[in-house]
């Protein structure tokens, strides 16, 4: 597992999502937050419980695997199994109390998409998160991303995060249950992890 070591001072990119899988895109986002944004580090966050998302994630301990397949080789990412070593909903506000709490030096920087962001009004506590970091938002180029009318009233730093690879889990997922080729939409060891553990494959006679 990828770790980094901390530095006071030291601005790293929070970056969750089910990752079920992490795709090219999640990477690609990744390394364009660290370049834009002079980032330090990315920390890699698979949710644990999510309470905004019916579906059923494959097992933590493969969606840990495929992240760290995904990031090996680079130093300056790092998985944390922070909300899936804790119990209950994964509220994002209790996982950055956390870390502050944590690694108190650190300056944290909220990577999420423009559909987050659009619903961001709906999270948890949502105006303590937006005091408690700075916000960055992956937007597909030449598209503002747009907040509901209660955040945009609320004073708050926004940076943009163009959105360079534009791949989706659902469709990865789709593809692999029909056994066609994800080479393309996935890092390769990230292919091989799915294709060696029959992952997303539909059960028989479905």
């Amino acid at each position: 597992m990828n770790t980094a070591p901390a530095a006071a001072g030291r601005r790293i990119g929070l970056f969750g999502g089910s990752f079920d899988p992490v795709h090219r895109g999640h990477v690609a986002l990744a390394h364009e937050a660290m370049d834009r944004l002079a980032l330090d580090g990315v920390r890699w966050v698979p949710v644990g419980q999510p309470w905004q998302k019916a579906r059923a994630l494959s097992a933590p301990e493969h969606r840990v695997a495929m992240l760290e397949a995904a990031i090996d080789g680079e130093a300056r990412f790092a998985v944390d199994r922070i909300e899936l070593d804790r119990p209950g909903p994964s509220y994002t506000l209790d996982t950055v109390r956390e870390l502050q709490r944590r690694e108190p030096d650190m300056r944290w920087v909220l990577l999420i998409g423009a559909d987050q962001y659009a619903g961001l009004h709906t999270w948890n506590g949502w105006r303590e998160l937006l005091a408690r970091v700075e916000l960055a938002v992956a937007a597909r180029p030449g598209v503002a991303p747009v907040a509901d009318a209660e955040l945009a009233r609320h004073p708050h730093a926004l940076a943009l995060v163009p959105l360079a690879v534009d791949v989706s889990a659902t469709e990865i997922r789709r593809r692999a249950a029909s056994g066609l080729d994800i080479t393309e939409l996935v890092p390769p060891q990230v292919a091989r992890y799915i294709d060696q553990h029959a992952l997303y494959r539909a059960a028989p006679g479905s």
